[in-house]
């Protein structure tokens, strides 16, 4: 029986080495339970492209906080490096608005908000890093000395066994316990692994004349290595590409460190088989690199027309105002949210698209400072225009001429609030004048109002007496006499009641009737005691009347012309006669009532 040689087995360690290697250079692998530290990089960077400074500061206090926080020491300096730059850029932009307000850059000083926090959370991680590292240092050395132990005790194995030893449950339990030894520094693996397989074969050479327990053991040994391509063979069908390369590497790591040696016939078979469907795999690595590539065109994409956007926002086609520069201020905060959320940029063209960003937004900041430093000279105007108004309510706030005065307030407050800012200095101080002067006279307005309210209650009850005489009324012979003086005692009598004024509508609506029932028009009545408003408003109705009557007229003589020697004895034309003759002395009558209101009748 041949055994494996030292040779043979380097030449296959150094093989899956190298293939090992390819992998850890090219292909992340996930944090699982058996995958060691020390051979797995990951692509955390481009993780950490899409994280808020918020975000990051919290994901780093949450590291410090875990119970193993020093093992995080990659994706911890990684968050780190993102939350400084952030920083620095706000601290730029924060110097940038300064420097173009016309100060001196020398004078510049500013502490961004979240920088003593991200210190602080730096020292801590330090400070926990230190001791964490000093705590695998301790681990591994007692698991160097722990490993030392198990070839020392292979290597009596088949040097000093005593008789009756059972070999086989021996070298069972030594190998089991080397797959369970925990990590050791990377100075010492690769001796440490080769002195352990050296003796492993000198071992299986010391058995070589018991063939029987020697095919037991490469049996063994061939099954652990089907095993794994088995696994390997599975990943081929795996549809998330990166999980197959992560599993992929670990078991190369296997492969090296476990796959003891096997009969001759099957050593070099094994391994073609295995580096075969890894050379498969790998294949596949040009499918999660497209994917990768057009998810980060896709995103640059994205990003540029965010870009775009905040562009035309800073160069808005139409004179911006204040509202115009406060929803935008909201959006560009919203797109900057959404850009910095967006996943990464195809690298070579990552440091461009960010400047661009940070450039517009340095942009967009100076248009917008540009126009509120405009305003400083509107706003003294619009506080001079205040003041006015302020003068004009405080000197009528306590007049009485009711009718003049609450149009004059309500107008002030109109023009109010159309005037624009003030400065911010001053807008609190001139509203509160403002406001005391206001409140001062429609206090005053009610209160007089309250107290004339038990004269409209008296007045509410002469009307009501009024109504109740109208409604009586006939067609008899001096109807329209009463209707008049009707009319005029009611419109001697002054205001009601807020909640009662719906009997002026009751009145309105049965002085229609009446004066329907004795075939006479509203504006025909002689009325008395009106006031000056009352007699404008009458005169209007008068005019339009007049107006309307006019035209009717005017329409009715246009269609007798289209009649030869059209006259009233012509039967057919005879209504039409009349129905002129009527509207000519109504419109006469009108007239003179026009002509007694303008001459003061």
């Amino acid at each position: 029986m041949t055994t494996e040689n030292n040779l043979s087995e380097n030449e296959e360690n150094n093989n899956s080495n190298e293939v090992s290697q390819e992998e850890t250079s090219e292909t992340p692998v996930s944090h699982g339970e058996n995958t060691p530290d020390d051979d797995t990089p990951h692509l955390e960077e481009d993780h950490a492209d899409d994280i808020s400074l918020a975000d990051a500061l919290k994901e780093m206090e949450t590291i410090i906080n875990t119970a193993n926080a020093g093992e995080n020491f990659k994706r911890f300096n990684l968050l780190k490096e993102k939350a400084s730059h952030y920083i620095h850029d706000e601290v730029e932009d924060k110097k940038h608005e300064y420097e173009e307000g016309g100060n001196a850059p020398e004078n510049f000083s500013y502490e961004h908000p979240s920088q003593s926090k991200l210190s602080a959370l730096i020292n801590i991680f330090r400070e926990k890093h230190d001791s964490y590292q000093k705590s695998q240092d301790e681990e591994q050395k007692k698991n160097l000395d722990h490993r030392q132990n198990i070839i020392e005790r292979l290597k009596n194995l088949y040097t000093n066994s005593e008789a009756g030893t059972n070999l086989f449950k021996s070298i069972r339990e030594i190998k089991e316990e080397w797959s369970k030894a925990g990590q050791v520094a990377k100075s010492e693996f690769k001796i440490l692994n080769n002195n352990y397989f050296h003796h492993l074969n000198q071992f299986y050479q010391m058995l070589d004349l018991n063939k029987e327990f020697l095919e037991q053991e490469f049996s063994h040994n061939l099954e652990k290595r089907q095993h794994i391509i088995a696994r390997a063979k599975e990943l081929e069908s795996e549809p998330v590409i990166q999980k197959a390369l992560n599993e992929l590497q670990y078991l190369h790591k296997l492969w090296k460190e476990e796959a003891e040696p096997v009969a001759e016939e099957f050593r070099e078979k094994t391994w073609e088989e295995f580096k075969e469907i890894s050379n498969k795999i790998h294949e596949r690595k040009s499918e999660l690199s497209a994917a990768i590539e057009g998810e980060q065109n896709d995103n640059l994409e994205k990003k540029n027309q965010i870009i775009t956007e905040i562009k035309k926002l800073s160069e808005p086609s139409e004179t911006p105002n204040h509202s115009y520069w406060q929803n935008s201020i909201k959006r560009v905060e919203d797109l900057r949210s959404e850009f910095l959320k967006t996943g990464s940029v195809p690298r070579k063209l990552s440091n461009q698209n960010w400047n661009d960003f940070k450039t517009t937004l340095r942009g967009f900041n100076t248009t917008k400072n540009n126009y509120y430093k405009s305003l400083k000279g509107s706003q003294q105007t619009n506080l001079e225009e205040k003041l006015k108004l302020i003068q004009t309510a405080q000197d009528n706030m306590n007049n009485e001429e009711w009718d003049i005065i609450v149009p004059l307030f309500k107008k002030l407050q109109e023009d109010w609030k159309k005037i624009g800012h003030v400065p911010k200095s001053m807008t609190n101080k001139i509203w509160d004048e403002f406001r005391d002067a206001c409140n001062t006279f429609f206090n005053n307005y009610r209160e007089k109002n309250n107290a004339s309210n038990d004269n409209w209650k008296e007045n509410y009850k002469q009307k009501k007496e009024i109504l109740e005489n109208l409604k009586t009324v006939s067609n008899d012979e001096g109807s329209i006499e009463r209707i008049e003086a009707i009319k005029t005692a009611w419109n001697n009598i002054g205001k009601v009641p807020r909640d009662k004024i719906a009997i002026n509508t009751e009145f309105n609506r049965t002085l229609r009737e009446k004066l329907k029932l004795n075939k006479i028009n509203e504006l025909e009545l002689k009325e008395e005691g009106l006031t000056e408003n009352q007699l404008t408003d009458k005169a209007r109705k008068i005019k339009s009347q007049i107006s309307d009557l006019e035209g009717e007229i005017v329409k009715l003589e246009n269609n007798l012309a289209f009649f030869k020697n059209p006259s009233k004895e012509n039967p057919l034309l005879r209504d039409t006669f009349n129905t002129i003759d009527e509207k000519k002395a109504h419109l006469e009558t009108l007239r003179q009532n026009l002509h007694n209101i303008i001459a003061g009748d």
